[in-house]
């Protein structure tokens, strides 16, 4: 545990910033709808998906619906169900800490556990928890730290909330400028549009998911028939073949 944390640590310091000043403009958000500063750490304990609890604020002050908030969740964090799939093998001998590997996923824990290089000397499954872990601890002492200072200082918080678009729009941009291959993106981009011009601002995130998979499935097995194109062709070539 000792050599997974210390392996852990300094590859969750990027997200500490970023959830830091994220998670302190959702507490000033929450207190700016009237809330008590003692849902923040609640939410982020409980809950801990930014987006989500971003949308969460305007729901707690309307009459509460459990069909509305699982279809509401289910419609911001739908990008969830096609990159957890990913974690499947990752995660399959990790034992009792299971449940909460599977709680804790967040974008910007997905990234740092995906792109980890991990001695051999590191458990991989106490490596993914202490990941896991610091990161939802940055998220809840932001938001603590916002929904204490809201509260004790009060501003027009308006405008806030544009604090998580902000954020996807880095890593967005952030991607982008790591790659070569592009497509990737732009099917993001033009599936997005296309499903927001079909169903409205409203419903397009699920659409966009379906849309954004058929894609990148197609790309995936173009590029499968070119490879095996290339491996024949050298196969064709080699020892024995026509040159």
């Amino acid at each position: 545990m000792t050599a997974a944390f210390k392996h852990a640590f300094p590859q969750t310091i990027p997200v500490f910033f970023g959830y830091l000043f994220l998670g302190i403009s959702f507490g000033i958000l929450l207190i700016g709808a009237g809330l008590e500063w003692y849902w923040a750490p609640i939410m982020c304990l409980t809950i801990f998906a930014g987006s989500v609890q971003f949308v969460a604020v305007g729901s707690l002050m309307t009459v509460f619906s459990p069909l509305t908030a699982v279809i509401l969740t289910l419609a911001v964090s739908a990008r969830q169900l096609f990159y957890g799939l990913s974690m499947l093998r990752r995660y399959a001998d990790v034992g009792k800490i299971k449940p909460y590997l599977i709680f804790a996923l967040t974008d910007e824990t997905y990234s740092l556990l995906v792109a980890a290089d991990i001695p051999e000397n590191v458990d991989r499954g106490w490596f993914y928890f202490w990941v896991s872990a610091l990161d939802q601890s940055y998220w809840v002492l932001g938001s603590t730290l916002g929904a204490l200072f809201g509260a004790f200082f009060r501003f027009n918080s308006k405008g806030v909330e544009f604090a998580m678009t902000a954020l996807f729009l880095y890593i967005f941009l952030t991607q982008w400028e790591s790659q070569r291959d592009y497509a990737p993106h732009l099917i993001g981009i033009a599936s997005a549009l296309v499903c927001i011009w079909i169903f409205g601002p409203a419903n397009f995130i699920i659409p966009a998911m379906i849309l954004i998979l058929a894609g990148l499935l197609a790309i995936r097995g173009r590029k499968a028939g070119e490879g095996r194109a290339e491996n024949a062709a050298e196969a064709a070539s080699g020892p024995g073949g026509t040159e």
